[in-house]
């Protein structure tokens, strides 16, 4: 079922994390942060609004990179119920894609709820003062990849929070499939 996050929260402070990467490290979101600012992504791999956006995500954040914006993504679905979002399945997803940036996994499920994650992809572009000021989509990608050419909203937003510690006042929220929460 498809979810869409809350508009930004302008200014919301970012909460920390401490989990294992599928690199074979744990990674902090101190450990993740860029001078000029940090996105950080809740994924998964089985979701086609993820999918559609994959072949775009590296070269993106390759870029952002490139800024001084520090990128991590998250997973924090029930691999239980959803075997494809298993760690050993984001491992090799970051593999094959080339990930630049630490694909984490949020077993427990503390830091979704912590950071109030609703769908995958869900973005949240935070300034060099860790205060949230973009939540909203890539680009205009649903379950199929936007046609080439179509403008990266993501990339634009982050480039203006580098520049200016500002996001977008006009941000259109992103949309992809539920978080798969455990059942209690």
């Amino acid at each position: 079922m498809a979810a869409i996050p809350p508009v930004c929260d302008f200014g919301w402070k970012a909460p920390g994390f401490d989990l294992p990467g599928v690199d074979g490290r744990r990674w902090r979101y101190e450990d993740v942060r860029g001078p000029k600012g940090t996105l950080v992504m809740f994924i998964c791999n089985h979701c086609p609004y993820v999918q559609a956006i994959l072949p775009r995500l590296v070269p993106v954040t390759r870029q952002l990179l490139e800024l001084g914006i520090g990128v991590a993504a998250i997973s924090s679905n029930d691999a239980t119920a959803y075997p494809e979002d298993s760690f050993e399945q984001m491992q090799r997803v970051a593999r094959e894609r080339g990930f630049p940036f630490p694909y984490l996994y949020d077993e427990s499920q503390d830091v979704a709820r912590a950071w109030g994650a609703v769908c995958t992809p869900d973005f949240f572009g935070l300034n060099a003062a860790d205060e949230l000021q973009y939540r909203g989509r890539f680009d205009a990608s649903r379950k199929e990849t936007a046609p080439e050419g179509t403008p990266c909203d993501l990339l634009e937003a982050m480039k203006l929070i580098a520049a200016t510690g500002q996001g977008p006042r006009e941000q259109v929220a992103s949309i992809g499939c539920s978080i798969k929460w455990r059942q209690a």
